[in-house]
């Protein structure tokens, strides 16, 4: 590479890639049970509501509904007797997905985003089983913009339409922003779930605190992505670099062996750290990359 040569701009939105569905369909049970606890169904809500599980047989009364009528029990009886049953509890899911400009980069198979976003499809998919719910919130580009719970069909549509706007293209130099999104999470989401967060984690303050305090009250899985590039400095002269995050140029020569070295050195620690806060707070870590099958790595951590 010529002296003062330029990077190339990322390459345009790939897409996440195939999904197939036999994976997706083996991560059902083990990601509800690892990171979600117990799923809608295997623990009772209190009172009484629709559900599967028989809570008592009582006369009717006007007003019941009549579909819920036991014609064993009102031929036994001599008079209708209706089924009231033990409402099942259904998880809500909240899906934090990082679309600050950092997740624009990638030099593997795809950008760091689209396997943010196939990432956040896989979880999606997972929640509305079951009867379950999915909520959005992204953050990295102003304030975060949360798309409400939402059911079935409904929610993977509102997912796939909050990730269709793709990440911020702009230096916003917010390094508050995750830490930003999980406090007004802490403030919306109030029933206990599951809280799913994707994003690179880089350049970010003060997140540790209120994702212990998520950790709290929800079950919690952070999928970290991550791009070879960003762990090593290449041997290619002088470069012209542009930070993502803040849109400041730098200009290096990469041909000082140290100067690889200390860059090395200080993306590991960087990684090592968020490891640490992880295991720290009992959160369940996953670490995928662009380059490879993402889809797979995260089957096997979760395996």
């Amino acid at each position: 590479m010529s002296p003062g040569a330029r990077l190339r701009p990322p390459a345009g939105r790939q897409g996440p890639g195939p999904i197939p569905p036999q994976i997706v369909d083996g991560l059902q049970l083990v990601m509800a049970r690892r990171a979600g606890g117990a799923l809608p169904g295997d623990t009772k809500a209190p009172g009484v509501g629709a559900g599967t599980e028989l809570a008592q047989l009582r006369p009717y009364e006007v007003g019941d509904d009549v579909r819920q009528l036991d014609p064993a029990a009102s031929a036994r009886a001599g008079e209708p007797y209706v089924r009231v049953h033990v409402p099942e509890r259904t998880l809500t899911t909240w899906v934090v997905v990082d679309i600050s400009p950092s997740m624009a980069f990638g030099t593997g198979s795809r950008l760091k985003s689209d396997v943010a976003e196939g990432a956040a499809l896989v979880v999606g998919r997972l929640a509305i089983r079951r009867a379950g719910r999915v909520a959005v919130m992204k953050f990295g580009a102003g304030k975060p913009d949360l798309h409400p719970p939402r059911a079935s069909k409904p929610g993977l549509v509102s997912l796939r339409r909050a990730l269709a706007e793709g990440v911020a293209r702009d230096g916003q130099g917010d390094r508050q922003a995750l830490a930003g999104a999980l406090r007004r999470l802490g403030r919306v989401a109030t029933q206990p779930g599951l809280v799913a967060i994707i994003s690179d984690f880089r350049d970010q303050d003060g997140w540790t605190r209120p994702l212990g305090a998520l950790r709290a009250h929800h079950s919690v899985f952070a999928i970290e992505v991550r791009d070879p590039r960003e762990m090593s400095l290449p041997d290619v002269g002088r470069l012209a670099v542009v930070d993502p995050e803040t849109g400041e140029h730098i200009t290096v020569d990469s041909s000082h062996p140290k100067l690889r070295r200390r860059f090395a050195s200080i993306e590991a620690e960087k990684r090592a750290r968020v490891a640490r806060e992880m295991r720290r707070l009992q959160i369940e870590h996953a670490v995928v990359s662009t380059d490879g099958d993402w889809l797979r790595e995260l089957g096997r951590r979760l395996s």
